[in-house]
């Protein structure tokens, strides 16, 4: 199995800035597609940012793209979101994902489906007011 645990939620003012850490552990099968993904109370889950650790490609939502970086950190177990000019819409729980095992050996990912994501954090709170 793989763990993911989030930190560095919290609550910020709009336009102000806030960085999230998920931590990985557990069994490396190879696959080193990861998400970030955030949903709002009474709203669906959403894809806002992806990485492939092996070809560093990205992906971002258009809601956050110019705001927000999905990056790995210097310790290959550890994954970064930095959120950038935040307003009151981005308030969510943000949750941290690694690519589903049998998703990942196809080699296509949907980092906006939740679906082709097979592990998950517990999620942290951003709150923008």
């Amino acid at each position: 199995h793989v763990q993911l645990v989030e930190s560095g939620g919290g609550l910020v003012q709009p336009g102000g800035s806030l960085r999230l850490s998920c931590t990985v552990s557990g069994h490396d099968d190879g696959c080193g597609v990861m998400g970030w993904f955030r949903q709002a109370p009474g709203k669906g889950r959403e894809g806002i940012a992806g990485i492939s650790t092996g070809s560093g490609s990205t992906y971002y939502a258009d809601s956050v793209k110019g705001r927000f970086t999905i990056s790995q950190g210097n310790a290959k177990n550890t994954l970064y979101l930095q959120m950038t000019r935040l307003t009151l819409e981005d308030t969510a729980m943000y949750y941290c994902a690694r690519a589903a095992t049998w998703r990942c050996a196809t080699g296509r990912v949907d980092y906006g489906r939740s679906a082709d994501f097979g592990y998950w954090g517990q999620g942290t709170q951003v709150t923008v007011s």
